[in-house]
């Protein structure tokens, strides 16, 4: 077995996670909400509303960053084969789908004053819906895969197919007449649309989230490979116990023990 392929064996030269990442991502989360509360102005055409979009521009970009992280994730599983690919993808997922959630339900208060409606099926709006439909798909598509004892090859195809969405979520709002603004970060050449202190409260709220994201993916990531570990060492422990019992050298065992229910060893190559 590859030495990465036993996750609690690479866990120990993985750095622990650290409760700094969140307190510090929570810290600047609560600045910058304040920031945005008290010290930017309001925008000429959205006015007030406008300080909601301290938390939706940095969660949109982390929901769409969750779905980048599973796809490519996917691409070294498929092409690489990493024995840890599945791992990571499964750990991605509830992170991304949190923050594609809390996207959606900030643009839906942001949109109920400014565009008198909490939806539209606008291009960007249900393009982002479906993100988070997919992020739904891929949790309960991986978690099924895996109670089969399957690679997650399956799930790692779906994340390369759900990857379509995303550039979809991106240029909506250039290919479709759209209630949803252009851009206003940046423009097609890469020009900042915004400054001063609007700029600096947006992309502080972008690193808050951030670091919040990274502790949550760490926290996922660490408990999905424990979980694996787990499983791998329930199984040699009912293959030992079958040796022991005298069927054999156990070679014929493990199919055996998996069709009677016990978890499959995780293959790797």
């Amino acid at each position: 077995m590859h030495a990465l392929a036993n996750p609690t064996r690479f866990l120990r030269f993985a750095r622990p996670a650290t409760w700094w990442l969140l307190l510090i991502g929570l810290a600047l989360a609560i600045g910058g909400m304040a920031a945005g509360l008290t010290l930017t102005p309001p925008d000429y055409l959205q006015g007030e509303t406008v300080r909601i979009l301290y938390i939706h521009v940095p969660a949109a970009w982390l929901g769409m960053a969750g779905w980048t992280g599973i796809a490519a994730a996917a691409v070294s599983q498929l092409v690489w084969r990493h024995p840890l690919a599945a791992v990571a993808g499964r750990a991605t997922a509830p992170a991304g789908a949190t923050f594609a959630a809390i996207c959606l339900i900030t643009g839906a208060i942001w949109g109920r004053p400014t565009w008198g409606t909490w939806w539209e099926w606008d291009g960007r709006l249900t393009s982002m819906l479906i993100l988070f439909f997919l992020y739904l798909g891929y949790i309960a598509l991986a978690g099924a895969e895996r109670e089969r004892g399957g690679d997650g090859r399956i799930a790692a195809i779906y994340g390369l197919v759900g990857a379509i969405n995303l550039p979809i979520i991106h240029y909506s709002v250039l290919w479709w007449r759209t209630l949803h603004q252009e851009g206003t970060v940046f423009n097609e050449e890469l020009k900042a649309q915004i400054h001063g202190t609007m700029a600096f409260t947006l992309f502080w709220g972008v690193l808050a989230f951030t670091l919040v994201y990274v502790y949550l993916l760490d926290r996922r990531y660490r408990l999905e490979a424990l979980e694996e570990g787990r499983e791998e060492r329930e199984l040699e422990q009912a293959i030992a116990e079958r040796v022991a019992s005298g069927d054999g050298d156990g070679s014929g065992g493990a199919d055996a023990l998996v069709d009677s229910g016990a978890p499959r060893s995780r293959r790797y190559t």
